[in-house]
């Protein structure tokens, strides 16, 4: 068949290479002029296929008051809220406090956590691909008593799911992050022993590149202005670009991996889409001494914060923004990173000649992804996959090439159809 997919990011790039794969000729467009130049470009660097989790959860949301009115807290709002914002608020409320839905949704999470680790190992097996990526596991630091019990509680889960994992005293963390030699406070941590790093960013890049030696065509610099059609099949997608104006585009079949422009995308065929694009920063500074620096990831849950080993460098991720697109960086932002890589990693990287990166991720209220058909028998959607769209990118691509092929089972697309918005 011939295939449009929209979008090339990090999703949208995995899902162009499984779908060539199978045989399909396929056509990707991006308004960017390259690949991995949006939500891609800077996030943390981690591919925590064991960490995947909803963000609707009753007790993310007794912590998120108290985290608004912390200086350094992990939750930011603009303020006053916008509609958007308070609707997908309300939409998150309403997910967290459904009897079961978190427990549902988590499990389906990591259930497709674990199948994107899968399809990594296959694609890296396949491609020889150079993103500074590696597999060697993900510390949670706990830096207080009820964050050990929390992890212990999470044990029991990974246990059940069969993720490889483990819980460590302060002197484990220490022997799995030598480097780790700031003053944070500690009092264990659980180890993902499985879970990996890469720049998602150049590994975007370097697999669009992969791709077109194959045979797909990368259309970059055009903007989708409108897909053509009836209520029952799409035919064409218009796209323009200042070089060549308005260009139709024929397909048998389209997939929309737009990340936050998906929902405007959707909206013009009758799909509301309620993703938002929750904003979050990150620093990337080169290393000064490697033996001082994290081996692959750690999350400080002191301030919320990750940092991930890329080659000979540091990337620092934090906050989760309702700010809609505003693309500011705020310096508070960046000093709470900076702090938080001071308490646990001192003297490892130039954190005063560090890289400055705000980006969206668009976050669905309930959690999972969305991964299926669309309001039209042609189309077809994978998007919406919030902080961990790296993490579950080769996954999702695979997920949907089986739906486009009519080869999924129905219980793995259960968690992930889109109707689930339509009420």
């Amino acid at each position: 068949m011939r295939i449009v997919v929209v979008g090339a990011g990090v999703v949208g790039v995995t899902t162009a290479y499984a779908l060539q794969k199978r045989g399909h000729q396929v056509t990707v467009v991006e308004r960017h002029e390259g690949a991995g130049l949006e939500t891609s470009k800077g996030n943390a660097g981690q591919r925590s296929y064991g960490v995947v989790y909803p963000w609707a959860s009753a007790a993310m949301v007794k912590k998120a008051l108290p985290w608004l009115l912390q200086k350094d807290g992990p939750l930011k709002m603009r303020m006053p809220p916008s509609l958007a914002a308070v609707r997908f608020m309300l939409a998150t409320l309403r997910f967290a406090y459904a009897p079961g839905v978190y427990g549902l949704n988590r499990r389906a999470m990591l259930r497709l956590g674990i199948y994107s680790r899968a399809c990594f190992a296959a694609l890296e097996d396949d491609l020889t691909l150079a993103f500074d990526g590696d597999h060697g596991g993900l510390l949670q630091l706990a830096s207080t008593p009820a964050a050990v019990a929390d992890y212990q509680a999470t044990a029991v889960v990974l246990k059940e799911l069969g993720i490889a994992h483990r819980l460590l005293s302060p002197e484990q963390v220490r022997a799995v992050e030598p480097g780790m030699t700031g003053s944070g406070p500690l009092y264990g941590a659980l180890h993902y022993e499985t879970d990996g790093t890469g720049d998602c960013h150049l590994f975007s890049q370097t697999l669009a590149t992969a791709c077109r030696s194959r045979g797909v065509e990368l259309l970059f610099g055009r903007r989708v202005e409108r897909f053509v059609g009836d209520h029952q099949r799409l035919a064409a997608v218009d796209v323009f670009s200042d070089a060549d104006g308005l260009q139709r585009i024929e397909a048998d079949a389209f997939v929309v991996s737009a990340g936050c422009e998906s929902p405007a995308l959707l909206a013009d065929i009758g799909l509301r889409l309620p993703t938002y694009p929750v904003k979050g920063y990150s620093l990337t500074a080169p290393l000064i001494d490697a033996t001082k620096a994290p081996v692959s990831t750690v999350h400080d849950d002191n301030f919320k914060v990750v940092s991930t080993r890329l080659g000979d460098r540091l990337r620092a991720t934090g906050f989760v923004e309702l700010a809609g697109f505003d693309r500011r960086i705020p310096d508070a932002r960046l000093a709470t990173i900076k702090r938080s890589v001071a308490s646990r990693f001192p003297g490892a990287a130039d954190m005063a000649s560090a890289t400055p990166w705000a980006g969206f991720r668009p976050m669905t209220p309930d959690g999972p992804p969305v991964i299926g058909r669309g309001p039209r028998e042609n189309l077809y959607l994978n998007t919406g996959h919030g902080t961990f769209g790296w993490t579950l990118s080769a996954g999702s691509a695979e997920l949907i090439a089986q739906v486009i092929d009519g080869d999924a089972p129905a219980m793995t697309l259960d968690a992930f159809r889109p109707q689930r918005f339509s009420d």
